[in-house]
């Protein structure tokens, strides 16, 4: 009884929460600091896709291993769900701002590399925390 209203914070929905989480976190404080120094500079603005993808791929492999760092096992698992739930959330949010869902070669694409960036994410994470 003593149980009722904890987490487990070595769960798998617990590990994924927390990655994406932190991905987001850190993807948004990242094109903040971003916007200001394109806006305040002179650097034009053919930066901003590649600038934007790293962002969001460095944000997806540190959020994945930071979360999966306590957990002994199954990192890539849990970090391909962090990759997979981050891109998925942004396309849904992006496709519900602009009003269209258009799914492309593009957003698979890009789905993919975020599934396999968290999934490296989980790796370094489990073994860093070894």
């Amino acid at each position: 009884m003593n149980n009722v209203g904890k987490i487990n914070k070595n769960s798998n929905l617990y590990v994924v929460a927390k990655g994406f989480i932190i991905s987001l976190v850190l993807s948004i404080i990242c094109i903040l600091l971003y916007a200001v120094i394109l806006v305040n500079s002179s650097i034009g603005e053919n930066t901003i896709k590649p600038v934007i993808i790293t962002i969001t791929g460095i944000s997806i492999l540190i959020g994945s291993s930071i979360s999966c760092l306590k957990i002994k096992k199954n990192g890539i698992i849990n970090g391909i769900l962090v990759g997979g739930l981050y891109f998925i959330s942004i396309y849904i949010l992006s496709s519900i701002a602009f009003c269209g869902f258009s799914f492309n070669l593009s957003s698979i694409i890009m789905i993919i590399i975020g599934m396999i960036l968290g999934g490296f994410g989980g790796i370094i994470g489990v073994n860093i925390g070894k």
